[in-house]
């Protein structure tokens, strides 16, 4: 269903910022930065963050900066052929269990692909890739990602966040909002936003 209603135009806006992690592990002009939070205030050029941490940060917004929201999908979705970003942590009995799951359109297969360190929790990891098989397993589904000739198996518990990309205008930045920016920060401290993720229609960002 998900898929009806997202262009490849609307979804090649957010693209790095869940499905190109090696790109935010080394930003081309600076440090990558992540912030998770709400947003305080958003004026024409910069945007006010209380991150999750509690801290509040002061935001440029790139000349170029995009803006767009998460759309609830389900495990139902995930079939083999997709493409998938995992954000996931290690089990205690071996193997890893996702954080959250994001299902690109077909437009975007191959984009990022690959797995890196995440910051979503400590010692989490972002993996990119061709879903190989989706299988039932009693905890939820087990889903075999493919990339650059690896396989990884994510186990994705009942409850796990499960997104997709949808559109979103600079209207929904509003005080309280829920965000996912990235950005790039300078030597001198200064936070600009390349890309902005906020939550609409009661779903959140759970990258």
């Amino acid at each position: 269903m998900f898929r009806k209603i997202l262009s490849a135009a609307t979804i090649a806006m957010p693209l790095v910022i869940g499905a190109s992690a090696s790109a935010m592990a080394e930003g081309p002009k600076g440090e990558a930065v992540r912030v998770r939070g709400t947003i305080v205030e958003f004026g024409a050029n910069a945007l006010k963050v209380k991150t999750r941490e509690g801290q509040t940060v002061d935001l440029a917004l790139a000349d170029n900066w995009m803006v767009s929201s998460v759309a609830k999908a389900s495990l139902s979705d995930i079939k083999p052929g997709d493409y998938v970003g995992i954000a996931s942590l290690p089990k205690k009995d071996g193997g890893d269990g996702a954080l959250e799951v994001l299902i690109f359109p077909p437009s975007l297969k191959g984009a990022g692909e690959g797995s890196f360190g995440w910051d979503l929790q400590p010692n989490s990891t972002m993996t990119n890739g061709s879903v190989a098989d989706a299988v039932k397993a009693v905890d939820g589904r087990t889903v075999t990602v493919s990339y650059h000739g690896k396989e990884k198996k994510i186990a994705v518990p009942d409850g796990t966040p499960v997104v997709t990309f949808a559109p979103a205008t600079q209207a929904d930045l509003m005080p309280e909002a829920v965000v996912f920016v990235s950005g790039e920060k300078d030597s001198g401290g200064t936070i600009t936003a390349q890309r902005v993720v906020v939550g609409t229609n009661g779903v959140v960002p759970p990258m």
